[in-house]
């Protein structure tokens, strides 16, 4: 038994003296260093909430949308445009809704001032300046778009919708 308990000891004590005699390895490091870039370009962004005129009965009917400018800073005055939709023959000063399933349209328009006198269009003339927005947050301004759909129209029943292109020049 004796010889069994010195020959474990002795394989443990070799194992020990080479394992204190290998060399000792360290963790290495390296660096490096990385760029970190970001370019802003000046930019706005336009939003639009509906003009919704609801039921047409052949009186004139007014309503109001929105639309909601976010500028970078560095944007301090822009002007704001409307199209003259995509009703057939409209202009910016005689839009038409066309009915979604036949070819009638219904006259309306679209004004910069709550008293409906100023039309609202795409050339400079009748552009909204930045400074007319009816509230303001920072960089973010807010239009209101007021409506009107002209009275006493012949249109056959349906619904009518158009699209106009909101232009923001800066």
């Amino acid at each position: 038994m004796r010889s069994t308990k010195f020959i474990n000891f002795a394989a443990f004590a070799s194992t020990t003296a080479l394992l204190a005699a290998a060399p000792i390895s360290h963790a290495a490091t390296a660096t490096t260093l990385m760029d970190v870039t970001a370019t802003v370009l000046s930019s706005c962004v336009a939003v639009a909430t509906p003009v919704i005129f609801g039921n047409y009965t052949g009186a004139a009917v007014d309503s109001h949308g929105h639309i909601t400018v976010t500028c970078t800073p560095d944007v301090s005055a822009y002007n704001v445009g409307l199209g003259s939709g995509a009703g057939s023959g409209a202009t910016t000063s005689a839009r038409k809704m066309t009915n979604l399933l036949s070819a009638d349209t219904l006259g309306y328009h679209l004004f910069r001032d709550a008293a409906r006198t100023q039309n609202w269009g795409e050339i400079a003339a009748d552009w909204q300046p930045s400074s007319a927005a009816t509230s303001t947050a920072g960089t973010i301004k807010t239009f209101t778009v007021y409506g009107r759909l002209t009275a006493e129209q012949q249109a056959g029943i349906g619904a009518y919708a158009d699209i106009i292109t909101v232009t923001v020049n800066y």
